[in-house]
Formats: C-alpha cells, structure tokens, sequence
C-alpha cells in the first residue's frame, strides 16, 4: 500500500469538517488553503518517517508542530472558539498520522 498525500489531505479536511460541524462554512477556505499550502511538507514528513528517516518521537514533534500551526490559522476564523480550533486541528494531525502508521511495520 502506497502514501497518498491527496487522499490524505482530502480526508484531513474530511476531519475537520466533522469536527466544526456547524462552522463549516466558516472554516472551509482557511481549513484548505492550509492544507493546500502545506500539502508538500506533510508528504516530506510522512515519507521521512515512512522511510525510517526520522523517528517516531522527530515525527510526532513535527507534527505537534503542524497542529499548533493549522489551530493558529483556524483562530484566525474569530467565530471560532479555542476549544474548537484546537479539536478540528487534532482531527486532521491525527487523520496524517494514522495514515502513516498504518504503512508502517509494528
């Protein structure tokens, strides 16, 4: 099974639709823009880690920081409470690192 960063990143936005629910329409064009703008360093990411090139604990902090990023940028959607910015941003981080997870050998 390959990494399909277009897949993932459709299904990341996927997460945090589900996750805003009612704010969707508030969130939309911030939500994909960033993942657009973001697409190649997400797939850096996946395929250094994919391919043993940095480690889980490199990864997750990278991702950590992608996280804060993505809430950053999703506060910038005033309407939207913190707690929310911050459960849409887990939502798509984490639809990235399952992804990856999932190609990786136990």
């Amino acid at each position: 099974m390959a990494f399909e960063i277009n897949e993932v990143v459709a299904q990341m936005l996927g997460a945090v639709k589900a996750s805003v629910k009612d704010d969707w329409k508030l969130v939309k064009e911030t939500a994909g823009t960033f993942l657009q703008t973001r697409q190649d360093r997400l797939e850096l990411l996946a395929s250094l880690r994919l391919n043993n090139e940095i480690s889980q604990k490199f990864f997750l902090k990278r991702l950590e920081d992608e996280k804060k990023i993505l809430e950053s940028e999703l506060h910038s959607v005033a309407i939207l409470t913190k707690a929310a910015a911050q459960r849409a941003a887990n939502a798509a981080i984490d639809v990235l690192s399952k992804a990856v997870a999932k190609l990786l050998p136990l």
